[in-house]
């Protein structure tokens, strides 16, 4: 069987909030998601990566788009990618894209489903619900401090 993970991750890839913020809204979630945080329901994980590391969607990633030439990017070069970087992460996101050979970085590329770079996630296993809206995700970014967006996974 699957699972969904709902992750919650900074807009900027390299950004980290205080563990003070993260309790409040660790609050603020089991009151939008009850029952995730207390594992009655699913599970919450959060995570300090040391390095950038990609928060993909799993199952769902449908498409990448090059935002420099709109073509698309083969997923199996995108996997490739994630494969190299699993264990190290990133220490860059600047890559050469395949389609036109163009410099960009991978935080900018067109996915659809979103995905997403962080060294910070919070990750609800199982949430029961879909995803948050974007005044929940308003809520979620002033707890944190920091604009916030969502990545939903399908593993």
């Amino acid at each position: 069987m699957s699972d969904d993970v709902l992750s919650i991750i900074p807009t900027d890839p390299r950004w980290q909030p205080e563990r003070d913020a993260v309790d409040r809204v660790l609050s603020l979630i089991n009151e939008l998601a009850p029952g995730v945080v207390d594992g009655a329901d699913g599970e919450v994980d959060v995570t300090w990566h040391d390095v950038v590391t990609a928060v993909d969607c799993g199952g769902n990633l449908e498409r990448i788009g090059c935002p420099l030439c709109q073509a698309s990017i083969d997923r199996e070069w995108w996997g490739d990618l994630l494969d190299a970087h699993c264990d190290d992460g990133f220490a860059t996101l600047a890559v050469e894209v395949p389609c036109c050979g163009g410099a960009t970085t991978l935080d900018v590329l067109h996915y659809d489903w979103p995905c997403g770079f962080a060294r910070f996630e919070i990750a609800l296993w199982n949430p029961g619900r879909p995803c948050f809206g974007e005044d929940e995700l308003a809520a979620l970014a002033d707890g944190l401090g920091h604009p916030v967006k969502q990545v939903r996974a399908r593993v």
